[in-house]
């Protein structure tokens, strides 16, 4: 595909879509797929801004590759998402026109094109060259920076999701729901305000710090009415995930310790009122993210040794390999690893800080990831202060990572906030135990002393005093490699959120017959789960 050039803020309508000569508009869908398409299935509209299958900037696409596949057991699931150059790369072939949305203000029109990948999930991909056809992120230019007109592009997606569940984008396909993610497509729920055949949706925070704020002046554009202008200017500002969370039908967020967290000042990120307000409601769920089933030492390609809980001298094969691939030393001493986007929130400083005492005490460390330049430079002063004790990798390689977790002996996270964290759960199905500030997910992931260990509070005494337990447990095999195997033991797959998220789709959708699910999984959103602590 031809990526478009830096755009203006006026857009044309759409660039229709290429067929080849002979292509029928329509072809049958595939056979053998997992979904269900069948009429008594309700139809959900799953709307993001990533996907590992084709992009991945954070854990949400490693969420919006999973989740929809975990619920289309029960419903029928399709995903929408903006047509990136690397989605069309990857779907050029077998995507066909299904329909297209109209113009909203200064939002321009968009063809939809549908393709089924092959395992049966069905992907709906909003397609304008000139809003999506660029080098980068979904959000930043290959340099990092943001987009300057992301407002538009962020407001026209979710435009066309509430396009398709209204009946206006000349579908054959209409969801009986709309499962929103993150601020990106939190301006769903406000374009369905009010209409008759609006549909019932679905929130769900993953960081609730990252709220789509943009100056006031550009609600004409994308269409908010003036009276909702006037009530949600916040000092010349608009969020649009404010928008989202006043409007959405339910809230769902990462964690249940998250879903407390936020209705407090110290993590509520200026919206802890609303958000309160909704836990009140009974309208504010907590359900804790899974990991994909590929997250397996047994079967992992990217291992020298894949091993299983018990083989510890096959997973001791993947640490000797590891120091040698980074350039570490081959030594008797615990290895800590940190997987992370280095950033602020991910306490990568307090890291840097206490990396002296790891060293000192005969431990190593080991980096990988990107983010704040200032962080990176602080990592790679680091590594060269420690040559052959500290190794960083500036950059993201997710083979490397994998066989850090399969190598290390623990992961450091000491973030200072953390709405769920996949992380730690990936670290702990290849028995490598994490060392993690007690907040949000974190809390709800890892048993203290058994699957990892929690410090108290995000700063560099406590991970101090926690690194010291750390380096007395790796002084005891026999203690060692129990909670190795604890932490193995630990299922974290996407069954059970599946199950959750599936419970409460069907008290909002018209019950259709649909397969039991589990009552003893099935989450309520009443006080005694995440509302405890009001």
């Amino acid at each position: 595909m031809t990526i478009a050039k830096p755009v203006s803020r006026t857009y044309p309508s759409h660039r229709p879509l290429k067929r080849k000569t002979g292509l029928p508009r329509r072809r049958p869908e595939l056979p053998g797929t997992v979904a269900r398409t069948d009429r008594g299935a309700n139809r959900v509209l799953f709307v993001t801004t990533e996907m590992t299958d084709f992009v991945k900037a954070g854990g949400l696409g490693d969420v919006s590759a999973a989740l929809p596949r975990a619920l289309a057991r029960y419903h029928d699931v399709r995903v929408l998402i903006p047509g990136y150059p690397k989605v069309l790369a990857k779907l050029d072939k077998s995507l066909r026109l299904v329909g297209k949305t109209r113009s909203h203000h200064k939002l321009p029109a968009c063809e939809i094109a549908e393709a089924r990948l092959d395992d049966g999930l069905g992907v709906l991909v909003l397609c304008n060259a000139e809003l999506y056809e660029r080098e980068g992120s979904p959000y930043t230019d290959a340099r990092g920076h943001e987009w300057p007109d992301n407002d538009i592009r962020f407001a026209t997606l979710s435009h066309a999701a509430a396009e398709i569940a209204l009946k206006h984008a000349h579908m054959n396909w209409r969801p009986e729901l709309l499962h929103l993610n993150d601020w990106p497509c939190a301006l769903a729920a406000y374009y369905m305000e009010d209409k008759s055949n609006a549909v019932p949706t679905v929130l769900t925070i993953h960081n609730l710090a990252y709220q789509g704020v943009f100056p006031a002046s550009s609600a004409a554009g994308i269409g908010l009415s003036a009276r909702r202008r006037i009530e949600h200017d916040r000092h010349g500002r608009l969020s649009f995930l404010h928008e989202g969370l006043a409007k959405a039908t339910y809230l769902t967020t990462v964690s249940a310790s998250y879903a407390r967290q936020i209705t407090e000042p110290l993590y509520g990120c200026g919206l802890e009122k609303l958000l309160r307000k909704r836990a009140l409601e009974e309208r504010l769920v907590g359900i804790v993210n899974g990991i994909d089933q590929s997250w397996d030492p047994q079967n992992d390609p990217a291992l020298v040794s894949p091993f299983a809980i018990g083989e510890w001298s096959k997973r001791h094969d993947n640490t000797q390999k590891l120091r040698e691939e980074l350039g570490l030393r081959q030594q008797h001493g615990p290895l800590f690893a940190v997987i992370s986007r280095m950033v602020q929130q991910k306490g990568v400083d307090l890291i840097c800080q206490a990396a002296p005492q790891i060293i000192a005490a005969g431990g190593q460390l080991a980096l990988i990831g990107r983010g704040d330049p200032a962080i990176e430079s602080g990592i790679a002063r680091l590594a060269r202060r420690f040559p052959g004790r500290v190794a960083a990798h500036i950059g993201f390689e997710e083979g490397l990572a994998r066989r850090m977790f399969a190598g290390a002996d623990f992961l450091l996270m000491p973030s200072r906030y953390e709405p769920c964290g996949l992380s730690q759960m990936y670290a702990q199905a290849y028995g490598c135990l994490p060392i993690a500030h007690a907040t949000g997910g974190l809390i709800d992931t890892i048993e203290d002393g058994i699957t990892g260990l929690l410090f108290g509070a995000a700063c560099v005494s406590e991970l101090r005093l926690c690194l010291q337990r750390a380096f007395r447990i790796y002084a005891e095999p026999l203690l060692l490699n129990a909670m190795r195997g604890a932490a193995m033991l630990e299922k974290r797959n996407w069954d059970e959120p599946g199950r959750h998220y599936a419970t409460l789709y069907r008290r909002m959708l018209p019950s259709k017959n649909l397969p039991e699910i589990s009552a003893q999984t099935a989450p309520h959103p009443h006080k005694e789960n995440a509302y405890a602590h009001l």
